[in-house]
Order: C-alpha cells, then structure tokens, then sequence
C-alpha cells in the first residue's frame, strides 16, 4: 500500500513485542493524562505539562479530527502487559514534493530506558517503508536531550547536524540536532523486537 490522497495517515494497528501501536480514543485521556502531566515528559517536546483531564480530552478530540481529516497524527503506543497507553508516536508532517515526512514521539516517564521506544520507532520506521513511498524519514531532538538521538542512532538514523535555534519552546530558542533515514540505507528486519 502507498500513501494516496484517501489513505496517507491511516495507521493501522501494527504489534511489536511489547506493544500495540493503534489509534488514539477517547477513552485513553486518562491515561494520556497520567503520563502528559509530568513536567519530565513535557521538557523537551512541543507541548506543556498537562494541567487537567481536560486537556488530555481535547487532545484525543484533536487526534480524531486529525484521523477523519487524513492529516498527520498519531499512534497511540499501548503496553500489552498493562493495557495502558504510555505514549504516542506518529507523523508530525509530511512534504509531498520530496516524499518525506517527519516522526515525534513521547513516552511516560515511568517507562523510560526500557528500550521501549526504540521499539516502536523501529515498528514505524519499518511500516513507513514497507506501507508507504516515502524515500527519507527524520526526526529531532533538542541537544539538551541526547538519550532522544540515542534512540534514533538505534534505529538506523544518521545525525545530519545540529539546526541552531531551531525551535521556539517554552520561552526559549532551542538548538536541534536532525536524523534521518533513507530507503536506500533501509534495511528491513536489521533490528528485531
């Protein structure tokens, strides 16, 4: 299957060892809360700590829309042995003219250096490819979060370079270093989970 005007962010359920990736439901807010609240998981990505239930509501309504509207979103990553959504990863946008699109994810703090998100990252990567045309996959990390790009560098990405002041987040310019992924250094099956 390739990315066609009906069908470029359709994320189907895709399984690794420890996790199911799927979309994100209303039903998840609250565990989305539970982990989107913890100023840790909210340092160094787009968004802030979430203060209420309410905003983790908003933000499943937000993914819906972005799922109905074929827009770049989200897959909700579920802990098999808990049933718990402990974070997302998805699409964050996607440049048609060059067949590339860019990945973020977050993770429950709780959760961390358990090789999880390694994990799912590789699952992405590998369905990206396998699912789609897209010829180069990137994605970025603040430098003051190295065990992001540690992440990255286990799932085949390259660092391109450090983008100075790349970003605006949380009343700061922040310097981000860049990773990347072609097709043609793709190689399916190289890390199995």
């Amino acid at each position: 299957m390739f990315f066609s005007s009906s069908n470029m962010f359709c994320l189907p359920e895709i399984e690794t060892k420890r996790l199911l990736l799927r979309r994100i439901r209303s039903s998840d807010a609250q565990d989305i809360f539970m982990y989107s609240k913890d100023p840790e998981v909210a340092k160094y990505v787009l968004w802030r700590a979430q203060t209420s239930l309410r905003e983790a509501k908003d933000y499943c309504r937000f993914m819906a829309r972005q799922y109905r509207l074929d827009e770049p979103s989200s897959w909700g990553i579920v802990d098999k042995d808990s049933g718990h959504l402990i974070g997302t990863i998805g699409y964050m946008s996607y440049d048609t003219d060059n067949s590339s699109t860019e990945l973020g994810y977050s993770l429950a703090h709780w959760k961390w250096n358990q090789g999880l998100m390694t994990e799912a990252l590789k699952r992405v990567i590998d369905y990206t490819f396998d699912a789609t045309n897209i010829n180069r996959i990137e994605a970025q990390h603040e430098t003051e979060n190295p065990a992001s790009g540690r992440v990255m560098e286990k799932c085949g990405m390259k660092k391109e370079g450090i983008l100075r002041q790349r970003l605006y987040n949380k009343g700061r310019y922040v310097d981000v270093c860049l990773y990347s992924i072609l097709r043609s250094e793709y190689k399916k099956g190289s890390l199995k989970f």
